[in-house]
């Protein structure tokens, strides 16, 4: 129905509102209604028409019971559990407050701001990087960082998003030694020397940006050359096993030829003391015999002298079986068939047996020879001395 239609009373437009004047409704008794029907909810009663001002009020009870359920509800909001493998770092009214240990905890809610840190658990984060080793040649490497937080309350008020900066720390620090490295240590045998000083470069880094977080494991998990080159590395890695082959061929050879030379060059040295040892003591002899000779000598020279003469003769003739003899004073040359004389006489003694010249067999030939030699001399001297 329309404001402005007629009705009721006159010219006046109907209130739709219920009222008996045409203005807007009225606020106050507005409120005055509502207050009403909350008091007869609440179990005011109206009591008549002399009581009915009174009556309409909400009474004091309400908001006592009404400030205990907020007060109720807000405590039972401050009321929470702490792991045992947790720690609660509490901030009042955005400032820190204290670290609350593993239990039941209360604090006031809207008030303190509480957050739960696991300090016990390991996590990882894994990073790849292509980068340059010490002798110019690029590597592709795989890491993977096992880490705790160790300081709960640096993790979370020190550093913005410590993890965030872990892992540029760990780009880092993994950049700088394999830098410092050649590329056959960072892909054969120096993987695990070059994850034990990431690790402690690591270590460091967090330190000095104050994360809380603490370096368990660093793993080099992979590393190989980019693929373009993966063909050429394959070559290079056989050459390199070629090579280690060889020298422990060379090196088994040297093994067995070494101790054999040494042994041969020991054999000639000792041979060598051997024969001066020999020597020496025979100088030595032959000085001494000639020593006691000499004295000998000076007993009987002519003795000694016809002595030694038949020692020499013995000597010679034992080394040759023809003996050559120039007569003083005639134009002939003797010759004497010692090894023919020395067999007819071997024979006509033993009727055979090994040839050979005897030191009195030889004595006796060097007397015949020398006596005939003097008659011979002796006979010449008398054909000359006729004449």
């Amino acid at each position: 129905m329309a404001w402005n239609e007629p009705g009721g009373g006159g010219n006046k437009p109907k209130d739709p509102w219920g009222g008996g004047d045409q203005g807007p409704p009225d606020l106050d008794e507005a409120l005055k209604k509502l207050q009403e029907k909350l008091g007869g909810l609440f179990g005011g009663g109206k009591g008549g028409g002399a009581g009915k001002g009174s009556g309409r009020g909400i009474p004091a009870s309400l908001f006592v019971v009404l400030g205990l359920v907020v007060v109720v509800i807000w405590a039972l909001m401050g009321l929470y559990q702490v792991d045992e493998q947790e720690r609660g770092v509490v901030l009042r009214f955005g400032k820190y407050y204290e670290t609350v240990q593993p239990g039941l905890q209360w604090n006031p809610p809207l008030i303190d701001d509480v957050t739960t840190v696991n300090v016990t658990k390991v996590r990882a984060a894994s990073f790849r990087e292509t980068m340059l080793t010490q002798d110019e040649n690029i590597v592709e490497v795989r890491m993977s960082v096992q880490y705790v937080i160790d300081d709960p309350i640096s993790f979370v008020l020190k550093v913005r998003d410590p993890e965030n900066s872990l892992q540029q720390a760990a780009q880092s620090a993994l950049r700088h030694v394999v830098g410092d490295a050649r590329m056959d240590m960072v892909l054969t045998e120096g993987r695990a020397q070059i994850g034990f000083d990431v690790q402690t470069r690591l270590q460091r880094y967090t330190n000095d940006y104050q994360t809380g977080i603490r370096v368990v494991k660093v793993n080099i998990d992979e590393s190989k050359p980019p693929s373009q080159v993966q063909a050429a590395f394959d070559d290079v890695i056989k050459a390199r096993e070629d090579e280690e082959r060889l020298k422990n061929e060379a090196q088994a050879y040297a093994n067995g030829i070494v101790p054999e030379a040494r042994g041969r060059a020991q054999r000639v040295t000792e041979e060598a003391a051997a024969y001066r040892e020999q020597v020496v003591a025979n100088a030595e002899g032959e000085a001494e015999r000639f020593t006691k000779l000499l004295t000998e000598y000076a007993k009987a020279p002519e003795v000694t002298r016809q002595r030694l003469y038949l020692d020499a003769l013995e000597k010679v003739y034992t080394k040759t079986s023809k003996v050559m003899v120039d007569v003083e004073g005639g134009n002939n040359i003797m010759y004497l068939p010692l090894d023919k004389m020395v067999d007819q006489s071997n024979r006509t003694r033993s009727g055979g047996g090994n040839a050979g010249i005897g030191g009195a067999t030889l004595r006796e030939l060097t007397n015949s020879v020398t006596e005939q030699l003097r008659q011979d001399a002796a006979s010449a001297s008398t054909r000359r001395g006729g004449r």
